[in-house]
């Protein structure tokens, strides 16, 4: 009985230090009631974000240990100089990072760097904020850039859409979401700011100058700049690049800094592989499909908002792509959708286990205000969307 408990009280552990997970596989466990296990659950994945995923929390992990975050955190607090200001730098540059990368990779290169500014100035209690508004801005920040979200990048190729058409869809709503942002952050009450514990610690050039490197590999396969040759291409589903720059990464920390794959966040990547097991379970449900097909034939915006509260962004710019030709509308909704309730977006799910690491109590309180600004963002924008 002993073993059994221990057993249990591991499991209990675990389950509370991964909050996010938990929730996100007993949601994935309970569709499969409606849909069994079957082949057809392989082609839920989104194979090249999970090896994306892989590559940048093992390149940001070693990065961390260079103490660079530190090194950057205090120019920051010398050039911006008060908190107000320094939030505006951290969450612009999240926003505009987005349009370079993916959201999620643009909130694992800087809710570190916030944290680490936030807690060495004594400004822990902004934290929340912060990273809420950062979530906001890592999914609102590339709406308007066809590799900004996963989804665009689908619909973008789904549909064929012009390139000056694509950036035309969402300018709008992309200069709302930034000066919304500007708003936000006038709420912070502004004081200047210095360093708790002023602790010189050396940057490690060595180990910077190798994940530096990995960091701008996995950045240009993002974007899909890495040449393949022609007797490559092909052999792998698209995935060569992915599978290369995976390949890189792993050989030379294996090499260079084995112990670093034991700091990776493979919690973050399993709830990642549960939800679009969830997402994917979800869209499979007739009285789902139904109730959303119905939507779609009254407005493509409303049922893509309201889908994506339901399977997030990237499943519903694929299952409601099979019913509508219209693609503006549609990547209207998937964009703004993204906000919202904390499902909307698997982005937001980082932000949350990063906010969680650091204040383990702090879930209620999170939710609460997360809920609260996203829809308040959310609400906005479909009106300046109806209105224009």
């Amino acid at each position: 009985m002993s073993k059994i408990k221990k057993i249990f009280s591991s499991i209990w552990a675990f389950a509370r230090r991964e909050v996010v997970l938990s929730i996100a596989t007993v949601a994935a466990i309970i569709t499969m009631f409606f849909v069994p296990i079957n082949k057809g659950y392989a082609d839920y994945f989104e194979y090249k974000t999970l090896i994306a995923l892989f590559c940048m929390l093992a390149v940001v992990a070693g990065l961390k240990n260079t103490n660079v975050f530190e090194f950057v955190a205090k120019k920051l607090i010398a050039l911006f100089k008060t908190r107000r200001a320094v939030i505006y730098c951290l969450i612009y540059g999240t926003f505009l990072f987005d349009m370079i990368v993916a959201n999620d990779m643009s909130l694992i290169t800087f809710l570190p760097l916030t944290y680490i500014v936030l807690h060495k100035t004594n400004n822990d209690k902004y934290l929340c904020y912060t990273f809420i508004l950062q979530t906001i801005a890592a999914n609102m920040g590339g709406m308007i850039t066809p590799h900004g979200n996963p989804q665009n990048l689908y619909l973008y190729s789904y549909y064929n859409i012009p390139t000056l058409e694509f950036f035309g869809t969402l300018l709008i709503q992309s200069i709302t979401v930034a000066v919304l942002l500007f708003i936000c952050v006038l709420f912070v009450k502004n004081e200047k700011l210095s360093l708790s514990n002023d602790e010189n610690l050396p940057v490690k050039k060595k180990e910077l100058i190798i994940y530096g490197i990995l960091f701008v590999l996995v950045i240009l396969c993002i974007l899909r700049l890495i040449p393949m040759p022609s007797f490559i291409k092909g052999m792998f589903a698209g995935h060569e690049a992915h599978l290369l720059t995976l390949a890189v990464v792993v050989i030379l920390i294996a090499i260079f800094d084995r112990k670093r794959f034991l700091h990776v966040d493979y919690a973050l990547l399993a709830t990642f592989c549960v939800f679009f097991i969830f997402s994917g379970n979800i869209a499979q449900i007739d009285a789902i499909k139904s109730f959303i097909a119905g939507i779609v034939d009254k407005s493509t915006l409303a049922a893509g908002i309201i889908s994506c509260q339901f399977i997030s962004n990237v499943p519903t710019a694929i299952f409601l792509s099979n019913f509508t030709n219209n693609w503006s509308e549609l990547l209207v909704a998937v964009n703004i959708g993204s906000l919202g309730i904390i499902i909307s977006s698997l982005a937001s799910l980082i932000t949350l286990k990063e906010y969680l690491k650091h204040q383990p109590k702090g879930l209620k309180k999170y939710m609460i205000k997360f809920t609260l600004v996203n829809t308040s963002f959310l609400i906005i924008l479909i009106i300046v969307t109806l209105l224009i």
